[in-house]
């Protein structure tokens, strides 16, 4: 008995030191900007060029970084407060949604000259690129998608929804989209996009404040981040079914699979990232929380470059910072 005992506090301080000398994210450089104020939103990344776009929504601004270097290279102006960027690789353009006007504007990716505005009815916000299909998809309003052909700049169509879309994911292989709309019930929207039209609806029981989300598209799962309570719900994507429930980080609104090393990453106001491990489809442990600062709550993984950017806003003496942070090899115990 008393070795059991024994084996058993040996595992533990073990599993407390290993778990203590190892974080899965190492801050790697901090890049101080004192002319971003007010909130920041979401970003966006082009491979090929290495850069990385970040919407400053309270700075009416969009700010470009050398991620070879790591520098601020570019800010774009005017804009009516940035949400959602999305660089589209195939015609080289930056689609930037913007909340204050209601307006989709289009960059030239090479010269940043703007190209094209098109107006939504309100509240232009998050953004996705389609990859299969070289379209972005735009949330808006009190409830629609837009589908913009990236190319000519031109929108091709739209998408009515219940409420406004908060975040959403295109499906890697088929036409779905996955589609938060806490304000019409704390509901997830599923969407065919060939056919521009629901798909599925599914309820979310014993939370509230759905907003960030991703896909393992590998297990049909579908991770969502609730803020009431905190916590990530993972969802069967055949079913709608929640199939596990783990704690994380407040105020969170953004979040990422990282398919490679069986984590998911989530940024949150409450100034952690939590980092919730996938031990296999239907099973999450928390297995850090890596403090940030207050407000912190937009971020960008970028797996091809093992790198995870964070924006932390100017609040008080803090001025406003883009972290970057290598992400760290998965050991598991």
């Amino acid at each position: 008995m008393v070795e059991k005992i024994y084996g058993f506090v040996l595992v533990t301080l073990l599993l407390a030191s290993a778990a203590a000398g190892q974080q899965p994210l190492k801050l790697a450089q901090i890049i101080s900007m004192p002319e971003v104020r007010g909130r920041i939103d979401h970003f966006d990344v082009d491979l090929r060029g290495q850069r990385l776009f970040m919407s400053a929504l309270g700075n009416n601004t969009l700010e470009v970084f050398d991620l070879r270097t790591g520098k601020h290279i570019h800010t774009i102006r005017d804009l009516g407060e940035p949400q959602g960027v999305t660089y589209a690789p195939r015609s080289n353009r930056i689609v930037v949604a913007n909340a204050g006007d209601g307006t989709c504007r289009i960059f030239d990716g090479r010269t940043y000259r703007l190209l094209r505005v098109i107006h939504f009815p309100s509240d232009a916000d998050d953004t996705r690129y389609g990859a299969s299909d070289g379209h972005v998809y735009i949330g808006y309003g009190n409830g629609g998608i837009g589908i913009l052909d990236a190319r000519t700049g031109r929108l091709i169509g739209t998408i009515r929804l219940p409420g406004h879309p908060e975040s959403f994911q295109l499906a890697s292989a088929g036409p779905l989209i996955y589609v938060n709309v806490p304000t019409a019930g704390h509901i997830i929207i599923v969407l065919n996009r060939d056919a521009r039209k629901l798909a599925a609806k599914w309820t979310i029981e014993g939370a509230r404040g759905n907003f960030p989300m991703a896909v393992d598209n590998a297990d049909h799962r579908l991770f969502v981040v609730c803020r009431q309570p905190a916590e990530m719900l993972v969802l069967d994507t055949s079913s709608g079914r929640t199939v596990a429930r783990s704690p994380c980080v407040g105020d969170a609104d953004d979040m990422w699979y990282d398919a490679g090393r069986k984590r998911i990453y989530i940024s949150g106001g409450e100034g952690f990232i939590s980092v919730v491990e996938q031990r296999d489809r239907d099973h999450y442990r928390r297995v850090a929380d890596i403090r940030t600062a207050p407000g912190a709550r937009t971020s960008c993984f970028v797996p091809q470059l093992s790198r995870f950017y964070l924006a932390v806003p100017r609040r008080g003496s803090q001025s406003a910072e883009l972290r970057i942070y290598d992400v760290e090899p998965s050991a598991r115990l």
